[in-house]
């Protein structure tokens, strides 16, 4: 499945309208001005994420996951690299940053920040498609990115499902981390989140 360009710049706009409700949250929870990169969005079948991240990726990585669950399900996850992560935290709380494996404070701060990111881009496509979006508490892992890919896959469908990857570029104080936001869905709740978003993008060229 390829994203038309209608598709990919109506994501990008949603998308975006999602990040710059994070950064609004990012802001006013650390007092710093946080702001959100214009996203960039690419979609992959879920058995070639691995291979799409190990280009911008490599090693050990901390990953926040977050299941989502209603008429459109699926998982949510943000990655970072060991020195995006330790930077970001860094930047976000004025204390030094720590390699990883990462500290209670650190997962503490980085599960809040993919909390935040995730809920908003996942409930910015629940509101196009009018349909509730439940979210499961989320949890941080340090793992390899492989590692991390692998508890995605083995659920037997994997020919069926297919991620959204969005990079999250970060910018407060000067300086800038990015990440990457990874939305997998069935092919089911994917098409019908297309079309959604096609609907959208004719309304809004409307006016």
């Amino acid at each position: 499945m390829q994203l038309s360009d209608v598709q990919r710049d109506a994501l990008v706009e949603l998308l975006n309208i999602g990040f710059g409700r994070a950064g609004a949250s990012l802001s006013r929870l650390t007092n710093h001005r946080v702001l959100l990169d214009v996203p960039q969005v690419a979609v992959h079948p879920v058995n070639q994420l691995s291979e799409h991240l190990s280009t911008v990726m490599h090693e050990q990585v901390a990953s926040v996951h977050q299941a989502f669950s209603g008429p459109v399900g699926g998982d949510a996850l943000l990655i970072l690299d060991p020195v995006a992560a330790a930077t970001l935290k860094e930047l976000l709380t004025d204390e030094p940053a720590l390699p990883l494996a990462l500290d209670a404070s650190s997962r503490e701060v980085l599960t809040e920040v993919g909390n935040i990111l995730l809920n908003a881009c996942i409930g910015t496509f629940g509101n196009l498609l009018k349909v509730p979006v439940s979210f499961a508490v989320p949890d941080i892992d340090v793992s390899s990115l492989q590692a991390v890919v692998n508890r995605l896959l083995g659920s037997g469908d994997d020919a069926f499902r297919y991620a959204l990857v969005v990079t999250a570029g970060f910018r407060l104080r000067d300086a800038e981390v990015t990440g990457y936001v990874v939305i997998v869905l069935t092919v089911q709740s994917l098409t019908r989140l297309l079309v959604a978003v096609e609907g959208w993008e004719r309304n809004e060229g409307r006016h």
